[in-house]
Protein backbone atom coordinates (compact mmCIF):
# COMPACT_ATOMS: atom_id res chain seq x y z
CA UNK A 1 0.00 0.00 0.00
CA UNK A 2 1.15 3.55 -0.77
CA UNK A 3 1.88 5.60 1.90
CA UNK A 4 -1.03 7.91 0.68
CA UNK A 5 -3.35 5.44 0.54
CA UNK A 6 -2.65 3.77 4.15
CA UNK A 7 -3.12 7.40 5.44
CA UNK A 8 -6.77 7.90 3.43
CA UNK A 9 -7.52 4.48 4.74
CA UNK A 10 -6.98 4.66 8.13
CA UNK A 11 -8.62 8.19 8.26
CA UNK A 12 -11.56 6.42 6.78
CA UNK A 13 -11.96 3.42 9.50
CA UNK A 14 -11.35 6.26 12.06
CA UNK A 15 -14.54 8.04 10.53
CA UNK A 16 -16.23 4.98 10.79
CA UNK A 17 -15.62 4.24 14.00
CA UNK A 18 -17.01 7.70 14.87
CA UNK A 19 -20.15 7.51 13.17
CA UNK A 20 -20.53 3.98 14.26
CA UNK A 21 -19.68 5.08 18.12
CA UNK A 22 -22.36 8.10 17.71
CA UNK A 23 -24.72 5.69 16.87
CA UNK A 24 -24.57 3.14 19.72
CA UNK A 25 -24.38 6.03 21.49
CA UNK A 26 -27.74 7.23 20.28
CA UNK A 27 -29.03 3.26 21.78
CA UNK A 28 -28.89 4.64 25.58
CA UNK A 29 -31.91 6.52 24.35
CA UNK A 30 -35.25 4.94 23.51
CA UNK A 31 -36.13 7.41 21.55
CA UNK A 32 -32.65 6.76 18.75
CA UNK A 33 -32.34 3.02 20.18
CA UNK A 34 -33.72 1.35 17.27
CA UNK A 35 -30.51 1.49 14.94
CA UNK A 36 -28.94 -0.18 17.67
CA UNK A 37 -31.55 -2.51 18.93
CA UNK A 38 -31.65 -4.21 14.81
CA UNK A 39 -27.68 -4.53 15.35
CA UNK A 40 -27.92 -6.24 18.55
CA UNK A 41 -30.23 -8.86 17.01
CA UNK A 42 -28.38 -9.36 14.58
CA UNK A 43 -24.96 -9.87 16.48
CA UNK A 44 -27.05 -12.17 18.94
CA UNK A 45 -28.60 -14.82 15.92
CA UNK A 46 -31.08 -15.47 15.39
CA UNK A 47 -32.73 -12.33 13.90
CA UNK A 48 -35.79 -12.54 15.73
CA UNK A 49 -36.75 -9.15 17.62
CA UNK A 50 -35.74 -10.42 21.22
CA UNK A 51 -33.34 -8.43 21.68
CA UNK A 52 -33.93 -5.25 23.26
CA UNK A 53 -32.30 -2.27 25.15
CA UNK A 54 -35.26 -1.38 27.81
CA UNK A 55 -33.58 -2.05 30.39
CA UNK A 56 -31.16 1.18 32.24
CA UNK A 57 -28.12 -1.12 32.62
CA UNK A 58 -28.46 -2.00 29.04
CA UNK A 59 -28.73 1.75 27.79
CA UNK A 60 -26.04 3.09 30.49
CA UNK A 61 -23.53 0.27 28.64
CA UNK A 62 -24.89 1.81 25.05
CA UNK A 63 -23.53 4.74 26.32
CA UNK A 64 -20.24 4.23 27.20
CA UNK A 65 -19.03 1.56 24.80
CA UNK A 66 -20.14 4.19 21.88
CA UNK A 67 -18.36 6.88 23.91
CA UNK A 68 -15.60 4.94 23.62
CA UNK A 69 -15.38 3.60 20.18
CA UNK A 70 -15.58 7.55 19.52
CA UNK A 71 -12.95 8.37 21.37
CA UNK A 72 -10.99 5.55 19.65
CA UNK A 73 -11.81 6.67 16.45
CA UNK A 74 -10.51 10.72 17.56
CA UNK A 75 -7.59 8.71 18.70
CA UNK A 76 -6.82 7.18 15.86
CA UNK A 77 -7.73 10.08 13.28
CA UNK A 78 -5.29 12.28 15.65
CA UNK A 79 -2.19 9.43 15.43
CA UNK A 80 -3.13 9.29 11.72
CA UNK A 81 -3.32 13.21 11.08
CA UNK A 82 -0.46 14.40 13.51
CA UNK A 83 2.29 11.57 13.91
CA UNK A 84 2.17 9.90 11.58
CA UNK A 85 4.32 11.86 9.10
CA UNK A 86 7.23 12.61 11.70
CA UNK A 87 7.19 9.15 13.49
CA UNK A 88 5.58 6.16 11.62
CA UNK A 89 6.83 3.43 13.62
CA UNK A 90 5.48 4.95 16.71
CA UNK A 91 2.01 5.45 15.22
CA UNK A 92 1.91 1.49 13.95
CA UNK A 93 3.18 0.53 17.62
CA UNK A 94 0.45 2.62 18.80
CA UNK A 95 -2.49 1.35 16.12
CA UNK A 96 -1.54 -2.21 15.82
CA UNK A 97 -1.21 -2.82 19.67
CA UNK A 98 -3.87 -0.67 21.03
CA UNK A 99 -6.36 -2.40 18.14
CA UNK A 100 -5.24 -5.73 19.16
CA UNK A 101 -5.99 -5.40 22.31
CA UNK A 102 -9.51 -4.33 22.18
CA UNK A 103 -9.93 -6.92 19.58
CA UNK A 104 -8.90 -10.12 22.13
CA UNK A 105 -10.69 -8.43 25.29
CA UNK A 106 -13.95 -7.58 23.44
CA UNK A 107 -13.64 -11.08 20.87
CA UNK A 108 -13.63 -13.11 23.98
CA UNK A 109 -16.00 -10.95 25.44
CA UNK A 110 -18.25 -11.97 23.06
CA UNK A 111 -17.60 -15.74 22.71
CA UNK A 112 -18.22 -15.81 26.35
CA UNK A 113 -21.45 -13.88 25.69
CA UNK A 114 -23.00 -16.45 23.14
CA UNK A 115 -22.17 -14.12 20.47
CA UNK A 116 -20.23 -15.23 17.68
CA UNK A 117 -20.93 -13.25 14.96
CA UNK A 118 -19.76 -10.00 16.54
CA UNK A 119 -16.25 -11.90 16.50
CA UNK A 120 -16.51 -11.91 12.62
CA UNK A 121 -17.58 -8.47 12.76
CA UNK A 122 -14.54 -7.61 15.14
CA UNK A 123 -12.03 -9.45 12.80
CA UNK A 124 -13.04 -7.64 9.86
CA UNK A 125 -12.28 -3.92 11.57
CA UNK A 126 -9.32 -5.57 13.22
CA UNK A 127 -7.63 -6.60 9.65
CA UNK A 128 -9.06 -2.80 8.25
CA UNK A 129 -6.73 -1.30 11.00
CA UNK A 130 -3.87 -3.81 11.65
CA UNK A 131 -2.99 -4.57 7.85
CA UNK A 132 -2.85 -0.86 6.34
CA UNK A 133 -0.86 -0.30 10.04
CA UNK A 134 1.45 -3.13 9.99
CA UNK A 135 3.83 -1.76 7.38
CA UNK A 136 4.21 1.65 8.86
CA UNK A 137 7.55 2.42 10.06
CA UNK A 138 9.06 -0.52 8.32
CA UNK A 139 12.35 -0.01 7.44
CA UNK A 140 13.56 -0.90 4.33
CA UNK A 141 16.13 -3.93 3.92
CA UNK A 142 19.42 -2.81 2.31
CA UNK A 143 19.84 -3.31 -0.68
CA UNK A 144 22.59 -6.08 -1.65
CA UNK A 145 25.95 -5.09 -2.75
CA UNK A 146 26.82 -5.72 -6.42
CA UNK A 147 30.01 -8.12 -6.37
CA UNK A 148 33.09 -7.11 -7.24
Amino acid sequence: MTPAFTTTWLKLTSLFLIVFGLIVALGAHPLTATPVTWLADLIVWPFDGTQSLVAPETRLLAAISGGVMVGFGTMMWLVVSRLLATDPALTRLLLVEATLAWFLVDSTGSLVAGAPVNVALNTVLMLAIVVPAWGLGRRALPSPRPAP
